[in-house]
């Protein structure tokens, strides 16, 4: 394998560590939220199980969870395409516990704009990500492995952002200078003004670019820590690397060699670029590799179970990390995740979820699936029947939350 690589060969205890907390919702409201005209549900800080018909409105559910994350979520989708019906707006609001006492948020979309309140007052989404961090897994995820390297990319930035906030207005900024370059390149002939324009958007793309593979690289490294925590009868272990010029180049060099480079390159670049219609190198063009170690074969080429269950240890392995590297354990949103995984497997992921400590929100068509899950968690297990649920809101009923397994 080439690029900036992690080699997972050690087993370690999945357990958390004992002094990290566990911030966890105890209570959600959706209003003109997709298919949910009104939705309450109380909740438990282990395992929330949302069980029933596809269509029933599971999926949504955590898509609103999600919105209480910087980003769009875990569809990628537009605010507008959110609302129950046209002309109203939505909110998503959530009782939150945490080490340091209760917190009451609230994000709304409303006349085109997002707006998050914390405890009553106006909030910034950073806020909210360091109080309730999130990680999630959706069924469109499962072709992570097949599909193109923006997907991966996208995999990997969102966990890194969960290490470092930072990031975010890294990759923006470096997305807005590379576009703009982009832009003067196809106009043509370039004159002495464009040629000093370029040169501050590629000194922008540098110092942005070197950032984002820095924190990549963090990412990356913290990752195959929690991948070696994950016990290999469990799922499988996995050996991960960047294929990238910059991730590369700072594994031996300082950030202002690797900035100073890239910046040269860039420049040299400029009629090839322009003549392509797109830059050719850089962060955006990075790829994660991922590697079933024990068969030596690439992610790609592994079977439909394997790589549901390469990926499922991703995850598991990323919420390990966070709980490591930040001192709270990551809520997960796992979207259909017992699709694919054999009863050992579903087996092996309630224990895990339960040694991790955080609160799990988990999906899937009937109860059969999540067998052996309240005996795990006790009192800490609640399912959801989501078609009950349904009919409890449309009757106006104040019974919300079912817990029956």
């Amino acid at each position: 394998m080439t690029g900036a690589s992690a080699s997972l060969d050690r087993p370690h205890d999945y357990a958390a560590p004992a002094s990290v907390l566990a911030p966890h919702i105890t209570a959600l409201r959706l209003t003109h939220f997709r298919s949910h005209a009104a939705l309450t549900l109380e909740c438990v800080g282990g395992a929330m199980v949302l069980t029933g018909a596809n269509g029933i409105g599971k999926t949504n559910v955590l898509e609103a969870l999600s919105m209480l994350a910087p980003g769009r979520g875990l569809r990628g989708a537009a605010f507008d395409d959110m609302r129950f019906e046209r002309g109203l707006g939505w909110t998503v609001s959530a009782d939150i516990a945490t080490a340091q006492g209760p917190v009451r948020a609230g994000i709304g979309w409303q006349n085109g704009a997002r707006k998050l309140r914390l405890d009553g007052a106006n909030g910034k989404l950073d806020d909210i990500a360091h109080i309730l961090p999130q990680l999630w897994l959706t069924p469109a995820m499962d072709r992570l492995f097949v599909d193109g390297a923006s997907g991966r990319r996208k995999f990997l930035d969102r966990f890194a952002q969960s290490l470092d906030a930072t990031l975010l207005k890294a990759l923006g900024g470096y997305e807005k200078a590379m576009r703009e370059r982009n832009r003067l390149l196809q106009e043509g002939v370039p004159n002495a003004a464009s040629n000093g324009w370029l040169d501050g958007l590629e000194e922008a793309m540098a110092l942005h670019g070197v950032a984002i593979a820095a924190a990549r690289l963090t990412a990356l490294d913290a990752l195959a820590v929690g991948l070696a925590a994950i016990p290999e009868t469990a799922f499988p272990r996995a050996e991960i690397a960047l294929a990238g010029s910059l991730e590369a180049g700072l594994r031996h060099q300082s950030a202002l060699e690797v900035e100073d480079a890239f910046r040269a390159r860039l420049a040299q670049a400029r009629r090839l670029d322009g003549a392509a219609g797109r830059t050719l190198e850089g962060p955006h063009r990075s790829d994660l590799q991922v590697i079933y170690a024990a068969k030596n074969m690439a992610a790609a080429d592994c079977s439909t179970g394997e790589q549901k269950a390469l990926l499922v240890g991703l995850i598991l392995a990323q919420a390990h990390s966070v709980a490591a590297q930040r001192g709270d354990v990551p809520i997960l949103l796992l979207d259909e995740v017992a699709a694919h995984l054999d009863r050992h497997r579903r087996g092996a992921l309630a224990e895990i979820l339960h040694a991790l400590g955080g609160q799990s929100w988990i999906t899937g068509t009937d109860n059969e699936a999540f067998d052996g899950f309240e005996t795990v968690f006790g009192p800490a297990f609640a399912a959801v029947n989501m078609a009950a649920k349904m009919t409890e809101t449309d009757a106006g009923e104040a019974s919300l939350g079912s817990t029956s397994s």
